[in-house]
């Protein structure tokens, strides 16, 4: 929801794409924090409360965003966020665990899709024209987000989660870190400088219709992702991933900034689903506690680094050239899915 707002953020403060990116990663680094917090949570009171908690923390950010102004304000309001949208994957992925944990992979790619269509939500609420009018029409959609919530009832066993750091030495977890690290680092890289990029073409409605397409795309993706191997799916993302974003950085109209953020979105789509899927498929959920929230906290800090990083490439080399932030991912993800470990246990 935020990106197609940044050009309006940058024009009422006169700051450029260094600054649209760290307001962005500030989102990640509230994410950082909040998922350990969230994975303790849930472990203790369930996925429920969990979910509740979140969405109180984005009514909050939004409230920030819609009574305050400035810079001062807007920066610790999106931590906040980043906070509530922590707790809020790490409750829907546990709400998962807890009620269907024969079929994780597959509840697991339906959700990922389902975040996408929230994604195509959200740059449409950032149509709204100004800063206040998308976080007003998102705190109407948090509130209506409490009736299911409210509504999910209590698993037919508890589930019992554990702390296993064993696992973080399995080549199944470094392969899945690796592909968070690639998917946060082009998500923060599309939210964050790129939207300043798109503005020298499109207004505001037309980045949040832009946007709209690639959520469509994803969606599609993660869907798709449930069909075939995970590691498929990664190895497929890999590719996809910073030919497209390098694709939109390098070009200077509409037509190929659709085709390049349709091939990102695809590659979006099939990695996350498959980098969540090597791990689901590798761990039981008694000892996934503790890898899924580390790998939480890895995406959030790929989503911290993305948005800034390709903020100060675009600034000292120009948009050409942010390609080689995903890029950075995608190598990641060929290096650990080579190297195996005397230690790999999958």
């Amino acid at each position: 929801m935020l990106a197609p707002v940044l050009p309006e953020i940058g024009q009422q403060t006169g700051t450029g794409p260094g600054v649209a990116g760290a307001l962005v990663a500030c989102f990640g680094l509230g994410q950082l924090v909040g998922y350990p917090l969230a994975g303790l949570l849930a472990q203790r009171r369930g996925a429920s409360w969990t979910l509740r908690a979140s969405l109180v923390l984005l009514l909050a950010g939004d409230a920030a965003f819609v009574l305050g102004d400035g810079l001062a304000v807007w920066f610790p309001a999106r931590g906040v966020q980043g906070l509530g949208a922590a707790g809020l994957w790490i409750g829907v992925t546990f709400a998962i665990l807890e009620h269907w944990p024969d079929q994780a992979y597959q509840r697991v790619s339906g959700a990922l899709a389902a975040y996408s269509a929230g994604a195509i939500v959200g740059p449409a609420l950032g149509a709204a024209n100004g800063i206040r009018a998308p976080f007003v029409l998102h705190a109407l959609l948090t509130l209506a987000a409490f009736l299911p919530v409210l509504a999910l009832g209590a698993a037919e066993a508890r589930a019992r989660f554990g702390a296993d750091r064993s696992v973080l030495r399995t080549r199944a977890f470094a392969v899945s870190a690796a592909g968070i690290v690639l998917i946060a680092l082009t998500v923060g890289t599309i939210d964050g400088p790129l939207p300043l990029h798109l503005s020298g073409r499109l207004g505001q409605t037309g980045i949040a219709a832009l946007y709209v397409l690639t959520a469509v795309v994803i969606a599609a993706g993660a869907l798709f992702a449930g069909r075939v191997r995970p590691t498929t799916a990664l190895v497929v993302a890999a590719v996809l991933v910073p030919a497209g974003v390098g694709f939109v950085g390098a070009t200077d109209s509409v037509a190929p900034w659709i085709a390049g953020l349709a091939v990102a979105g695809a590659g979006l789509g099939l990695g996350e689903a498959g980098a969540l899927g090597i791990l689901l498929a590798a761990v039981s959920r008694e000892r996934i506690v503790t890898a899924w929230v580390i790998l939480a906290q890895m995406w959030a800090a790929g989503y911290l680094v993305g948005p800034a990083g390709a903020g100060l490439v675009a600034e000292a080399l120009g948009y050409a050239v942010v390609g080689a932030v995903p890029l950075v991912g995608s190598l990641l993800v060929a290096y650990t899915l080579r190297s195996g470990s005397p230690r790999d246990q999958d």
